[in-house]
């Protein structure tokens, strides 16, 4: 036999509020199992309990209400765990993303890259290169960036060519001020690469540029940005164009992120106090 409770024993025994059971109950996830037709009253029963804590708990993991009415209306429990798995997953992956932010705030605090840190004022020959050029966001760059990489070294192979230096980025403003621009990755190589896919020979402009050493991943190379930025007001004569990065150990080389070796360079004018030796 069923007992009922009224909408207010209901939330005492559910921790909902009753709010929020009444809104659940308009949208269809957790309807009363009676609705007094002249009072408007609502009455839960006591086998109801359950699933509202099912809902409780699923609230409390932020999975979204439509999310859990899919979950309640599945009748087979092999896709019912199949969603919660997929939504556990997703809640691993941000608490993944929160500890790397909050990795990188402690960092930041501890260990800012200051004008201390080495840099290296360089004239850069030109350079022939095998090169892909595109329009990319921001957003893209990283997962875009390993894809034009395999894709340049790849052509290079098949064509018998060596690389002649490290791989390299060339960044418009534009990534930077809208997260959207023309971006060149290239490979410095000893002849002519011949066009393949989205791969066209090059010539990589001579450039003086600032450099300082970015170690780790990309991620928070925005400190050292920060801090080349800093050296450049301070002690050079920053000129317009486009920031130039080189890729000397890499996600090629080793999977170990903390061994990565990125060189930034911001341009710059040398003088003949600058220029060097």
């Amino acid at each position: 036999m069923l007992a009922y409770m009224s909408i207010g024993d209901f939330s005492r025994a559910t921790h909902l509020t009753v709010k929020m059971l009444r809104h659940y109950h308009q949208i269809g996830l957790l309807a009363p199992a009676e609705v007094d037709p002249q009072t408007g009253y609502r009455r839960y029963s006591t086998e109801q309990l359950a699933t509202a804590q099912v809902v409780r708990r699923f609230r409390d993991l932020d999975m979204p209400l439509e999310e859990i009415q899919a979950i309640l209306a599945t009748p087979d429990p092999g896709t019912r765990n199949e969603r919660i798995v997929a939504h556990l997953e997703r809640l691993q992956k941000q608490l993944d993303r929160t500890q790397h932010v909050v990795d990188q705030l402690r960092h930041l605090l501890t260990r800012y890259p200051s004008e201390h840190t080495p840099v290296e004022l360089r004239a850069t020959p030109a350079v022939a290169a095998a090169a892909v050029t595109e329009i990319i966001a921001a957003q893209e760059g990283a997962t875009w960036l390993q894809g034009a990489l395999g894709e340049l070294h790849a052509t290079l192979t098949a064509q018998g060519l060596a690389p002649a230096g490290p791989a390299g980025g060339i960044y418009s403003d534009e990534v930077f001020t809208d997260h959207r621009g023309e971006t060149t990755i290239f490979v410095p190589c000893t002849g002519t690469v011949r066009p393949v896919g989205r791969v066209r020979p090059a010539v990589v402009p001579a450039v003086e540029l600032a450099v300082m050493c970015h170690l780790g991943s990309p991620v928070d190379a925005d400190r050292t940005y920060a801090a080349l930025a800093t050296y450049v007001a301070r002690n050079a004569l920053g000129v317009p164009g486009p920031i130039r990065e080189y890729y000397i150990v890499g996600q090629r080389e080793t999977a170990d992120s903390s061994r990565w070796r990125t060189e930034i360079g911001w341009p710059v004018f040398l003088t003949n106090t600058t220029k060097p030796q």
